[in-house]
């Protein structure tokens, strides 16, 4: 048994701890080539599209609020004085009622002040006896009139090139859809863009009221159409990558009008012919993917999606 002890079960074990060593050196500098051989290698590539026949209906649909016309400053075009003030602030007044009359003192004559459409006065100058003179601003009168504002980006500027005097107006728990007339684009100082149309006078409606400005500016028929991923530009002229055996040729395009899907292509592409999907160097745009938090709520990321 000491013998045992003293030299059998420690040469074992020098053996066993010796065996084990050299399997790490072998695993670590001496891999199973044909293991390494197999490992599957991948190849991303750019994703193509054909160019296709379609049609293009561009439609631009601005959030916008029902705002009540502005007031407009109403001046006198006489030297005289008040002799009668049929109205005072707040009155509500009609198309052509009197406001004011005014006496002159070379010739003596009267003249009256009217109401040039109806609405509702406010900051009203002047009173029995006073004096007035051309160009004194006496009152303001905001119309009993409406209109739809709606602001978009700058860059919405490009599909509102030619676009209608006239949109569809929608007003959510309101009447039918109408159209407003007198179609304005208004860039303000500080490059706020917005759109602008009249509500017309026989439409029922209320200042705040959250509206939906849709507004067709064209539409094309059986048209060549490219996805607006592959256009590098947009408004007028672009470029696109056509692809050739695997690699990619640039080539500049005539473009039409666009639904900001799909852009039509007059000139530089025919039927058929394959098109890198996204412009190179430039990722799909991210969506937000959501997962429930296990807490009633949600997690939500970015997530490129190819």
């Amino acid at each position: 048994m000491v013998v045992w002890r003293r030299w059998i079960f420690p040469i074992l074990m020098v053996v066993v701890f010796g065996l084990i060593a050299a399997s790490l050196v072998k695993v670590a500098f001496f891999p199973d080539q044909q293991a390494a051989a197999e490992v599957p290698i991948g190849q991303v590539t750019d994703p193509v599209v054909p160019v296709e026949r379609g049609s293009i209906v561009n439609q631009l649909d601005v959030t916008g609020t029902v705002a009540r016309d502005e007031a407009v400053p109403l001046r006198s075009d006489v030297d005289g004085v008040v002799s009668e003030a049929y109205v005072g602030e707040g009155a509500r007044v009609e198309a052509g009622q009197a406001l004011f009359k005014i006496k002159l003192s070379d010739p003596v004559r009267y003249v009256v002040f009217t109401a040039p459409f109806a609405g509702e006065l406010s900051e009203v100058a002047l009173v029995k006896n006073q004096a007035t003179s051309v160009g004194t601003e006496f009152t303001k009168i905001t119309p009993n009139t409406f209109h739809v504002l709606g602001t978009i980006e700058p860059v919405q500027l490009y599909r509102l090139i030619n676009a209608p005097t006239d949109a569809t107006v929608t007003i959510t728990g309101g009447p039918a859809p109408f159209t407003c007339t007198g179609l304005t684009v208004q860039v303000a100082q500080d490059a706020a863009t917005s759109v602008r149309c009249a509500v017309p006078a026989d439409q029922t409606v209320f200042a705040g009221l959250p509206a939906t400005i849709g507004i067709t500016v064209g539409t094309v028929e059986d048209a060549l159409v490219v996805p607006t991923t592959a256009v590098r530009g947009g408004a007028g002229s672009g470029i696109v990558w056509v692809d050739a055996d695997g690699t990619a040729e640039e080539r500049t395009v005539t473009l039409g009008i666009s639904d900001g899907v799909t852009i039509e292509v007059l000139e530089g592409l025919e039927e058929g012919e394959q098109i890198r999907q996204f412009v190179p160097g430039v990722e799909k745009e991210a969506e937000q993917m959501c997962y429930p938090d296990g807490m009633g709520g949600e997690f939500c990321e970015s997530v490129v999606q190819w």
